[in-house]
């Protein structure tokens, strides 16, 4: 290291404070380093409340918009499907898989923990069938 850099060091209290507007989340003396995906704009209220509000916007996109309400068509536990595209599919199951799947209901049963296998092979071929028909569109 050349005499030229700033030292790192991993005692907190060494930690310098980020500059307004840098994007980098400030450090205090004496407390541990925080870590964050995205700044938080605290010095910036109003590019704090549109990041919000477009937070708000994008949850909705991507955890709502274009689900469909399927039904397995082996034991009828009711689940929203969207395929954005041929080699993804995602599934939100509005009841506990287990108390409708009998697939689930064995796994949980065994000690398996909900969610694994992220599916079962009657609702595979129930979404299947329900692109293959036009029920269920596939995205780009």
């Amino acid at each position: 290291m050349s005499s030229s850099e700033p030292q790192r060091s991993g005692d907190p209290s060494q930690l310098a404070s980020a500059e307004p507007g840098s994007g980098e989340s400030p450090q205090r003396a004496g407390t541990r380093p925080t870590w964050a995906k995205a700044p938080d704009f605290a010095d910036q209220p109003a590019r704090q409340a549109a990041v919000r509000a477009q937070t708000v916007v994008d949850k909705q996109h991507y955890l709502d918009t274009g689900l469909t309400p399927l039904r397995c068509q082996a034991c009828s536990a009711q689940v929203l499907v969207r395929k954005a595209s041929q080699h993804q599919t995602s599934v939100q199951w509005t009841e506990r898989p287990d108390a409708h799947c009998p697939i689930f209901a064995q796994l949980t049963a065994h000690g398996a923990r909900p969610g694994r296998p992220e599916t079962c092979p009657s609702l595979e071929k129930s979404i299947k069938w329900a692109v293959d028909e036009g029920v269920l569109e596939v995205g780009e």
